[in-house]
Formats: structure tokens, C-alpha cells, sequence
């Protein structure tokens, strides 16, 4: 993957000339404030006002409109009302214009007539190659550079520092408010990015162009929505490759179209479990609530080390509080190692009354013995046993006469222990905080708040490859070919022509026969030798032993002939009106622990791949997880890891593990064939797919497979 940046967003997001079309003197006025905002922060390219009823704006000589410009112009900002914007873009020569920035609203959000003249605004645009932002946006900043391409007066009560951070927002109110909230924060920026309407350029175009960005060290995205999957999956992809952590607060969590779905997967794979597997996927950090947003954005640019596992220390004056913290630790996924019994007794050998395990409790005793804090601390890691250090010190970071105490530790700690980042917990005066930050710290007033960062940003180093790209349309020959387009014509696959397909398509499936009479069920039975399951096949019935459809370990031609005429019975009786294909005859299943895999067919995202337990509280009890479609070993690894019910799988009160690996490949399997017939079904669901024990595989027992029948698949 290239990680060179995008020349076109280049040139709009880092200009060295910028026109503003609709230029203003009169404070207040949106045209007014990008010229003001230029001036104010010192911004050294060419500033041209365009403005057809004035000479001079803000001591700037103007010029009627683009075509008056001699020159190329690197960005353009539409101040003009939106019925204006589209003849005021459209007087640029082709190839004049770089990007434009349109501030204007009255298009798409508007209704039909604005959807209108956006489209005609992004003809004119692409007809000139003008990259568009916007419209209805904020615009957007270069801090670095002093690029104020934004009509919020923000900037105008006090600019962020120049940093790290890149920050983009579907939303324009929720950037002002976040710009706002860096700069009490202290966080610097190097970006600010409000995308608006995203005629053009969207989120995932700025993440793509801001993981390729050398100014840029982390990524905070606040998201509505998503219009193209592939994109977004790239951009984060990108990200990832270039070791740049992306923080996300997506809202609109919600379970539309999940309540007419026809299966498992589709009715638990709502709009938000597929954005939480896809920021798993690709390594984004979820923040759920702004103060998580802004608490991961500070871990992440303050420690240029993050921590590389889970292994927490938890070092403290107070006792209650760290036990808070150990209770924190715990729910974050944090381990709590207990330091080496040496160092145990060599505290307690100076502090009697100590707790020497993780938390590690010195009491008050830092006040009048200052050297403890370095000494315990350089104890604790002496060995290497933990990957971060959290320090609660209470009410003592106010004190004046500790102050040169805690300055000391927190600069011996880099010195010391460089691979180890500390938080500190304390009520620290800004400038003091500021300095401690200065020498890598964080510092939090809340020590819960503490914990759950360090938990959500551990680990990050040591992280999966970027996952399996999505191919392009054009290589889908790739994988399984089982899927004929002939099926399409069935509103369902029957039982035995699904699991024909999963054979082909690499998944592990048993012999098993389509007799259409009891004479043929006889005969598939003797053939398999033992103990068989007889079940009706029928493109109508999805839960078959619900209805009596299903006859389990069935032995002898008497067994097998009561099965089979047992089952036709049942279908009378409850189902007269179903299509009846046959019944499967298959050999038993040994014992193993049932599972459920399917794929859903996100209008977005594409295919959803889903694993959980099997059987039939998967709905009620929801414990599953997600990945999109392909990925690799370690990916279905780890979604197989992500369920509460993991311990069942790893072997449970004496029963043996299960064949994990063999798990892992089936979902791998699936997901590229998923992948590859992505326009080609609806639904598919594996229940059970049997994990065997250790060394013996697995075994795909019942499939429903439903083809994409909408008339514009593709």
C-alpha cells in the first residue's frame, strides 16, 4: 500500500494561495471571517478576497470573480448563498482551482431541490478538477500552517498549539466543540477537518489523507455515517500500516431493519455491531461517551511509548482507592501482577505497615519519606513484570512543597523505565499538569478514568497486521465458483445444496444423501454404517426440529424407515403447505461443542460475518462477535476469543478443548467465500457448525443458504 498522500487533498488542505468568493468587511459575515482568521494567525501565502462590489476588503485589493485571477489558486472558500455557489465555481478555468471549501447549506440536507443544485455544484467541480469540501461544513484548519479555512469564531478566542493530533467531524457544531475542547485540554492539532454534506471529499478520505500526513501522529474521528464501506475499510487499513491510532465516536447506534430479518446473523448484525467489528477490525479505538474521545486522543499523542500488553501496576497512598482501581483494572481487561517477593519485603522492611502486592499501598509515608515514590516505583519495574504504571497521590499534587518530589519522579521515570508509561492521579494546578505532560505523563484527576484509558490503548503496539484487503470487484474469480447464478431462481437453497456449496467452498461437511423415500434412506444409512440423523430438506422450513423435521441416531432399517415416516407425519400436520425436497440422511455427529456461523449482507459494508454458541438462545443471549469479510487466521482467532462463552470452547468442568484452529479456518473460509459472492446472496447461516476436540476438527451440520433474488444485484 502507498503511503503517500493523496496530491489533490495536498494541495486543499496545505495552500499556498487562497481566494475567498464572497469576501466580506463587516464582521460577523461568513465571508468575513476566513480573511479575518488568515490575518489574525499569521497565515503567508496569498490571501484573494472576490467580491464584484468592492475594491479593497480588510486592506486587500479584490477581484470580481475567479476568472479575474491571473494565476492557479490552490483553494478557493464558497461564502456565497448556495443558489450562487455553483456559477461562482463555475467562472475557475480547468485546472486553475486545487479544492474549494463550501461553507454554504441549502443543498442535499435541504431536500430534492438541494439535492439538485449539489449535484450540478460537483459537476462543475469535476469538470475543473476541483476537489470539493462540503458543502454545509466548517471547513477547515491547517495548524501548522496557519490555515484558517473556516467561518467558526473558535479560532478567533484562542488557537490550539500546533501538534499531533488530526481531528476531522462529519459534524461542524461537534468540531467547533471539539477544537474547543483540545485547546482547554492543551492537545495540539495539526489538522481540523469538518466535512459537512461530503459531496466529495468524506471521513474516510481524510483519515486515508491524514494517516499519510508527516504531521500527523494520531487520528480523531467523530462520525454520523458511512456511505462507502470500502473506502472507510482503506483508510483505516492505511492507518494501521502507518502506526497511526485512529479514536472514533460513531453515533446513531441503532438495530433498523433488524426487526424483519429472516435469521440469526441479520436479526444480532445491526448498524452498530457492524461499526464496532469494523474499528475492531482495523485497530480503531470506540469512544463511547466525549470524555472518553478526548481521554484516548491525550494516551495516545502524550505516550510516544504506549504500553505493549495488558500488564497494569498500580502504585498508591490510598488503599480504598486502590482497590477502585484494581476493580477498574479488572473490567478494562488489565492484569495485575504482583511484584517480586524481594521487592515486597524490601518495602515492608521500610514501611511496616505497606501493602506490598498489585496495588502496591506506601500510605502517607510519601510525604515525609519523598525518596519512597522513586524507590518503590524503580522496585516494582526492576524486572520487567509490567507494561504501564498508574500512581495515585491523592490531594499531594496541590502541595507546593512536594511539587519538586513529584517533578523529579516523573522525569527519573523517562530517564529510567523509557518503556513504561506512567499516569499519574492527583489534583495538580494546570501549569504543573502541563509539566508533567511535557515529560510524557498523563495526568487525571479521576483514577477510574486513568485506568480505563491505559486499559483501551494497551497493547496497541503489539497488535494484528493490517487485515485482509477488500479485492476489487474485478478479481472476484478469486476462491469458491460453488455459487451458479442458476440458483438464483429458489427462494432458498434446500439443505443438501447448501452444504454442497460450503464443500466447495473449503468448509469442513459430512457425507450425507437426499432420499426422497424410505427405501433411498435405508439404503444412504446402511451405506454410512452407524447410527445416522435423518432431517427434512425443504427451502420453506429454516428451523426444522421445531416441527419434529429432525430424527436423531437412528440404527437398523427399522429405526430408519419409523424416522423417516414420523418426520412425513409431522410435516402434515404442521407444515402442509411446505415444499418438501427429501429427507438428508447423514451419520451422526460426534460430541463437541455447538457453534453458529453466518454471513449478513450489510448494504454498506457488504458481508457480516458472525460467530457465537450454538443453539437456540443465540438471540437471547446475543453473544457473538463480528468481522467484515475477508480476513485471516488471526483475525477469526481472535472473534472466536471475543465471546463470553470462550471458556466453553477452551474446555469446561473436565471436558477436553476444542479444535480451535479447525474454528478459526472455517470462518476464514467463509469469509473469503462470502467475499467473493458478495452480490450473490442474502443470508447464509452454519447452526451448528460442531467444533470437535483438539486435533479433530469441525463439522458443519445444517446450512441455510437464501440467494440475493433483488432484481439490481450485481
Amino acid at each position: 500500500m502507498s503511503l503517500h498522500p493523496d496530491s489533490s487533498l495536498t494541495r486543499l488542505f496545505t495552500p499556498r494561495s487562497i481566494a475567498v468568493v464572497g469576501a466580506s468587511a463587516t464582521p460577523g459575515k461568513i465571508g468575513a471571517m476566513p480573511v479575518s482568521l488568515l490575518r489574525q494567525h499569521g497565515y503567508d501565502g496569498r490571501i484573494l478576497p472576490i467580491n464584484p462590489r468592492a475594491d479593497n476588503i480588510q486592506g486587500l485589493p479584490t477581484a470580481p470573480d475567479l476568472a479575474a485571477l491571473d494565476g492557479p489558486v490552490d483553494l478557493v472558500i464558497l461564502a456565497v448563498p448556495a443558489a450562487q455557489a455553483a456559477q461562482a465555481l463555475a467562472c475557475a478555468r480547468p485546472g486553475q482551482v486545487g479544492g474549494a471549501v463550501v461553507f454554504t447549506s441549502g443543498f442535499s440536507e435541504t431536500g430534492e431541490s438541494g439535492v439538485a443544485m449539489q449535484a450540478a455544484l460537483c459537476d462543475i467541480a469535476r469538470s475543473r478538477g476541483i476537489r470539493l469540501l462540503g458543502p454545509n461544513c466548517l471547513g477547515f484548519m491547517n495548524v501548522r500552517h496557519n490555515v484558517y479555512a473556516t467561518f467558526s469564531p473558535a479560532p478567533a478566542n484562542g488557537a490550539v498549539a500546533p501538534g499531533g493530533i488530526g481531528m476531522v467531524s462529519q459534524s461542524g457544531a461537534f468540531g467547533a466543540y471539539a477544537y474547543c475542547m483540545a485547546r482547554e485540554r492543551g492537545l495540539g492539532l495539526s489538522h481540523w477537518i469538518s466535512t459537512g454534506n461530503e459531496a466529495d471529499i468524506d471521513v474516510a478520505d481524510c483519515i486515508d489523507w491524514l494517516a499519510r500526513d508527516a504531521d500527523t501522529r494520531v487520528i480523531m474521528a467523530y462520525m454520523e455515517g458511512c456511505r462507502d464501506g470500502g473506502k472507510l475499510r482503506r483508510a483505516l487499513a492505511a492507518a494501521r500500516e502507518a502506526g497511526k491510532p485512529v479514536v472514533v465516536t460513531k453515533i446513531g447506534r441503532t438495530q433498523a431493519g433488524a426487526q424483519a430479518a429472516a435469521s440469526h446473523t441479520a436479526a444480532l448484525a445491526g448498524d452498530d455491531a457492524v461499526y464496532d467489528a469494523l474499528f475492531r477490525q482495523y485497530g480503531a479505538l470506540r469512544a463511547r461517551s466525549i470524555e472518553e474521545f478526548f481521554n484516548l486522543g491525550y494516551a495516545l499523542d502524550t505516550w510516544k511509548q504506549r504500553p505493549a500488553g495488558k500488564r497494569l501496576g498500580i502504585f498508591t497512598i490510598s488503599g480504598g482507592v486502590g482497590a477502585l482501581m484494581a476493580d477498574e483494572a479488572q473490567e478494562a481487561g488489565l492484569s495485575l501482577p504482583e511484584p517480586d517477593l524481594a521487592a515486597q519485603a524490601r518495602l515492608l522492611e521500610r514501611v511496616p505497615f505497606a501493602g506490598p502486592r498489585n496495588p502496591v499501598d506506601v500510605t502517607g509515608q510519601v510525604v515525609s519519606e519523598p525518596g519512597l515514590l522513586l524507590a518503590t516505583a524503580d522496585d516494582m519495574l526492576a524486572d520487567g513484570r509490567y507494561d504501564a504504571l498508574a500512581v495515585f497521590l491523592a490531594a499531594a499534587g496541590s502541595s507546593e512543597a512536594l511539587w519538586p518530589t513529584f517533578e523529579t519522579f516523573a522525569r527519573e521515570m523517562r530517564a529510567r523505565h523509557p518503556n513504561v508509561p506512567l499516569a499519574l492521579c492527583a489534583l495538580f494546578p494546570p501549569e504543573r499538569r502541563r509539566e508533567l505532560e511535557r515529560l510524557g505523563a498523563l495526568v487525571f484527576v479521576d483514577p477510574s478514568a486513568a485506568i480505563r484509558t491505559i486499559g483501551a490503548v494497551s497493547g496497541l503496539e503489539a497488535g494484528d497486521a493490517v487485515p485482509e484487503q477488500v479485492e476489487d470487484a474485478a478479481t472476484s474469480d478469486a476462491g469458491s465458483n460453488a455459487l451458479s447464478r442458476s440458483g438464483l431462481q429458489r427462494d432458498a437453497y434446500n439443505e443438501v445444496q447448501a452444504m454442497e456449496v460450503l464443500r466447495e467452498a473449503g468448509l469442513p461437511v459430512p457425507d450425507c444423501t437426499l432420499a426422497t423415500d424410505a427405501d433411498a434412506a435405508v439404503a444412504a444409512a446402511v451405506r454410512l454404517a452407524g447410527p445416522v440423523v435423518l432431517k427434512v430438506v425443504s427451502p420453506d422450513i429454516l428451523h426444522k426440529s421445531d416441527i419434529g423435521g429432525v430424527k436423531l441416531n437412528l440404527s437398523g432399517e427399522d429405526a430408519v424407515r419409523a424416522g423417516y415416516a414420523a418426520i412425513l407425519d409431522s410435516l402434515r400436520l404442521h407444515r402442509p403447505d411446505a415444499r418438501i425436497d427429501g429427507v438428508l440422511v447423514a451419520p451422526m455427529a460426534p460430541k463437541g461443542v455447538e457453534c453458529i456461523v453466518g454471513v449478513h449482507r450489510d448494504p454498506i459494508f457488504g458481508p457480516v460475518v458472525m460467530f457465537g454458541l450454538g443453539g437456540v438462545f443465540v438471540e437471547v443471549l446475543k453473544d457473538v462477535s463480528f468481522r467484515l469479510a475477508p480476513f485471516d487466521h488471526a483475525q477469526a482467532r481472535a472473534m472466536i476469543g471475543e465471546i463470553q462463552g470462550y471458556a466453553l470452547l477452551q474446555g469446561a468442568r473436565g471436558a477436553p478443548p476444542c479444535d480451535i484452529d479447525a474454528l478459526a479456518d472455517a470462518l476464514v473460509a467463509l469469509s473469503r467465500f462470502a467475499h467473493v459472492h458478495r452480490n450473490d446472496f442474502a443470508s447464509l447461516e452454519i447452526n451448528p457448525l460442531l467444533a470437535l476436540p483438539e486435533g479433530q476438527g469441525a463439522l458443519a451440520l445444517d446450512a441455510v443458504l437464501i440467494p440475493n433474488t433483488a432484481v439490481d444485484a450485481q
